[in-house]
């Protein structure tokens, strides 16, 4: 599902840390069901796996600006339509196997003829993908694309082994800097430190993601020294457990997790504008965040976020106003409707259901919460059939105002005037690709296509000797590169 969803529930496991000076443990609430992000939906498989096992030949930086990585350089044609990388020599998979162009190509092609993932249409651009030498590759694009060279510093762009995709839900192979020592489901993950790998080395020689059932127990283990680093706050109103600032450090930033308030598109309802602008003018966000969030987020009202260029505020096109909200319900002839609420059984999801529950029902819409076990049942209900009215979850796939493009995806959105807009933005000249993207977010935020509760913060908690985590969550992997521990 283009990766943009929160990431599956997982299971908590013990809660003891390795303690040693080059070694690191990562508390986290969501766990992957496999480690193929090829095949398998969910943010929490990039998060274990992506810039630490997997490496593209791009990536972000914090600033979200575009570097290279394992590729030296690269080259666009003056017509967009051809990308030339120079390849690093000296990398090797974690299988051995020396990356080549062939490597590159083959990834590539892999994307557009065997991955299961409606995120992989981002690669539907490309129209070949050519070794020129062993460390030279040439793509070919059908089309100028502004977009397409972001999407390679995702999931989408990461290379593999031609030797080593047997069994990437339990063997994953990559140029990494770490590489998988141990998976015990519904335990940990253990990544150990790449030996051969080609950049600099991590300081780390060990990290391991721990993950549990629920927030309490993972701001124990921070407690009780069983961890070192909460990854991902659940719950901001409990970091008054954390203020003794002898012992923690909490980090935060900015991330690409705009939480939606989904509405079904396709059905009634939502097939009339003014009941999906009703939802919007229901909503107190700013309440919704202090309440649900102890403040801790950032209202943003479209599908788009502060490291994207093309970002604007605009939260004030859809202000709480219930009498509005009302009024549109009653011209819409939509009052006392009983809503089918489906909602993946993460933390932050269901609390924001429940005060979304009580705001729309003080205009006058019933909504019947169901809990749904995520990651399976969300995405075979809700995602896959559509089989829902409202729900919320978190997209952290950067750049992913394409998902209201496609009639398909699980909004059920169609405007094909939105949808020509994206493709100006994408296939026009580099210079008015962020007016032509500042446009789209408008008008999918005037459509009320959905409504953006707030931008998840990345928000983190760790011992005070732990330097070099991420402050803003720029890309879908944890990045684990700068991460040491400081002696004592």
């Amino acid at each position: 599902m283009a990766g943009t969803l929160a990431a599956a529930c997982g299971s908590g496991g013990g809660t003891s840390g390795s303690g040693t000076s080059d070694s690191l443990s990562v508390g986290l609430i969501a766990e992957p069901a496999s480690l193929d992000f090829t095949t398998t939906d969910g943010a929490a498989v990039p998060q274990a796996t992506l810039g630490s096992i997997y490496e593209g030949l791009v990536r972000v930086d914090q600033q979200g600006k575009i570097q290279p990585l394992l590729a030296e350089r690269y080259e666009r044609s003056d017509d967009g339509r051809t990308y030339t990388f120079r390849l690093r020599k000296g990398v090797k998979f974690t299988n051995g196997a020396e990356f080549t162009a062939d490597d590159a190509v083959f990834s590539i092609d892999r994307v557009k003829k065997e991955w299961k993932l409606k995120t992989a249409r981002q690669m539907d651009v490309v129209d070949k993908a050519e070794k020129t030498d062993d460390h030279t590759v040439k793509i070919t694009l059908n089309r100028a694309s502004n977009g397409w060279l972001y999407a390679m510093t995702t999931r989408i762009g990461a290379m593999f082994s031609r030797t080593g995709t047997g069994d990437l839900a339990n063997h994953p192979v990559g140029t990494g800097p770490f590489k998988l020592a141990e998976r015990r489901r519904g335990d940990r993950i253990v990544l150990d430190r790449n030996a051969s790998y080609w950049g600099t080395k991590p300081e780390l020689s060990k990290v391991t993601l721990k993950y549990f059932k629920d927030a309490g127990a993972m701001n124990n283990a921070l407690l009780t020294e069983g961890i070192d680093v909460i990854g991902t706050v659940q719950a901001p109103e409990s970091l008054s457990r954390f203020s003794d600032k002898n012992r923690f450090q909490i980090i935060e930033g900015s991330s690409t997790g705009e939480v939606v308030l989904s509405m079904n598109n396709s059905r009634e309802p939502f097939k009339d504008k003014r009941v999906r602008q009703a939802v919007r003018h229901a909503i107190d966000h700013k309440a919704l965040v202090d309440t649900t969030r102890a403040g801790h987020g950032k209202l943003i009202g479209t599908m788009a976020t502060p490291t994207d260029p093309w970002y604007e505020d605009l939260t004030g096109r859809y202000p709480y106003d219930p009498a509005k909200a009302r009024q549109l319900l009653k011209d819409a002839g939509a009052e006392g409707r009983t809503l089918k609420f489906r909602v993946p059984n993460m933390p932050y999801a269901m609390s924001a259901a429940q005060v979304v529950k009580s705001q729309l029902e003080q205009v006058g819409l019933k909504a019947e919460i169901e809990p749904l076990e995520f990651p399976a049942r969300w995405l075979s209900e809700v995602y896959n059939k559509a089989d829902y009215d409202l729900s919320v979850i978190a997209h952290t796939e950067p750049r992913d105002l394409w998902t209201f493009a496609d009639p398909g995806y699980y909004f059920r959105y169609d405007n094909p005037e939105y949808a020509k807009l994206l493709k100006e933005a994408d296939a026009g000249k580099p210079e008015d690709e962020a007016a032509r993207y500042r446009d789209a977010a408008r008008l999918l935020s005037d459509d009320a296509a959905a409504d953006w509760l707030y931008l998840m913060p990345n928000l983190m908690v760790a011992g005070k000797n732990i330097t070099g985590l991420p402050v803003n969550q720029v890309g879908e992997g944890f990045d684990l590169t700068n991460v040491r521990r400081a002696k004592k």
